[in-house]
């Protein structure tokens, strides 16, 4: 008859398998410093996401030691979508570190 483990033996374990920075550390390498990027006004809410992400990947590729390779949006820590509608339509503004693995 199996037992279940304890607390303190799967806790023990995490700390010993787990590197000290974490699982997403691991092969990663971001950039010292965040990118941040503004879409045009949209109609929609997904447009104007589209327009924002795709602004903050050509900024991010143009960025001097960063490139195609730190260009992945969903590789970004610390990333942040802030959008705001108004009479114009919606504006859209990404920021995040960019990373590459």
């Amino acid at each position: 008859m199996l037992k279940r483990p304890s607390v303190l033996l799967v806790a023990a374990l995490a700390a010993v398998l787990i590197p000290a920075g974490g699982l997403r550390a691991a092969g990663k390498t971001c950039s010292d410093v965040a990118v941040s990027a503004r879409g045009e006004p949209a109609r929609y809410i997904w447009l104007a996401k589209t327009k924002a992400r795709a602004n903050w990947r050509r900024k991010v590729r143009s960025t001097p030691g960063l490139g195609t390779d730190f260009a992945n949006w969903s590789k970004a820590e610390t990333s942040e979508e802030r959008c705001l509608t108004g009479e114009g339509g919606t504006v859209c503004v990404f920021t995040g570190y960019p990373c590459r693995t």
